[in-house]
């Protein structure tokens, strides 16, 4: 594959199962790092890193230079400070399910520590990166982007901890995320207020990804190489139910139904519009793009493991699937990524 591809990364939204992406690129680096390649961090083998929630957070983190096992062991060790605070069916009517402080203060330290004891800002990132938020204040999607166009002045200097913790801000799992006032790149003062999770509308964030490969880096599809890791799904399937469609079904203090059916819902078409561009109608066409999809399914409720699940077996479980489909696929991984191993 020659060396001119532009490779891109996109990673899912999925709330603790971002694990499973983290175990696949913890994996890659450490295969890198075996092989004594001296470019064996992620940032040094993408050009572009896409990602939404808890791929947004781990985008962020990867761009920085911290590495991929760093962020896989801080989800592991810290499940239940993130969400084991999870508030009972009644408080939930009015308030969000998990209160943001543990996540947020361990997200702060990691970006400190990679960073002079300092938090982060977006332009900071060692390699072109852009997460997705839905921002309540003006009722748009957004993408929050590091500073690889010049027209990209508006986030530069957004801090790291803000872009993460608010594109991680799923409804009902957190409250909408509100920072501290910041200045753009033109030196104009911006609020930075009540911004939700990019998974209401790009969960899987591979087409958004891109399309700004080809608009931002005016890269031709046949040039580019994209390398897209979900956090695992469940196909809704209801044949045999009748009734009881209702609030209790959909939503309740267990599970979330209707944001899981929003979030792979979203994340399913973009895998079929992907599909299209690559093959055309039936897969008839010959490749116009490289690209892998990562994934894994869980197949019966008790395979599904929630966004906001602190069981630790379940978690290795997952780390299992993780493990199993990196191997399963790294021949292909490596060449998609121009790694000569």
């Amino acid at each position: 594959m020659s060396e001119n591809k532009f490779r891109v990364l996109s990673l899912d939204g999925g709330g603790i199962r971002g694990v499973f992406p983290a175990v696949i690129l913890s994996e890659i680096e450490k295969e890198l790092k075996f092989k004594g390649k001296e470019n064996w961090q992620i940032y040094q083998n993408v050009d572009l890193i896409f990602g939404t929630s808890t791929g947004g957070i781990l985008a962020l983190a990867l761009s920085l230079g911290i590495p991929a096992e760093e962020i896989k062991n801080l989800y592991f060790n810290n499940a239940e400070k993130i969400f084991g605070n999870k508030k009972g069916f009644l408080k939930c009517i009015n308030y969000s399910s998990h209160d943001r402080s543990s996540l947020e203060s361990l997200l702060e330290d990691v970006f400190k520590k990679h960073h002079n004891s300092s938090i982060p800002k977006l332009k900071d990132c060692k390699v072109p990166v852009g997460v997705s938020i839905y921002d309540l204040s003006i009722g748009k999607p957004s993408v929050l982007k590091s500073l690889y166009h010049h027209r990209f002045t508006r986030d530069p200097n957004l801090p790291l901890l803000d872009a993460a913790l608010s594109t991680s801000s799923a409804p009902t799992y957190f409250d909408p995320y509100s920072g501290n006032m910041y200045k753009d790149m033109k030196g104009d003062v911006l609020q930075f207020k009540n911004k939700v999770d990019g998974g209401v509308w790009a969960n899987n964030p591979s087409l958004i990804a891109l399309i700004e490969a080809q608009k931002a880096f005016k890269k031709e599809l046949i040039d580019i190489n994209l390398l897209s890791i979900g956090t695992g799904e469940r196909i809704f399937l209801e044949p045999n139910r009748e009734k009881k469609f209702g609030i209790w079904y959909w939503i309740n203090n267990k599970r979330k139904r209707i944001i899981e059916l929003f979030m792979q819902g979203q994340s399913q078409q973009v895998e079929n519009i992907l599909s299209l561009l690559k093959n055309g109608i039936d897969r008839q066409e010959p490749d116009n793009f490289s690209y892998i999809r990562l994934n894994t399914l869980f197949k019966t409720e008790l395979e599904n493991i929630e966004m906001d699940e602190t069981n630790i077996d379940r978690l290795k479980d997952l780390e299992i699937r993780a493990l199993e489909v990196y191997n399963e696929n790294k021949v292909e991984i490596y060449k998609l990524m121009n790694i000569d191993i």
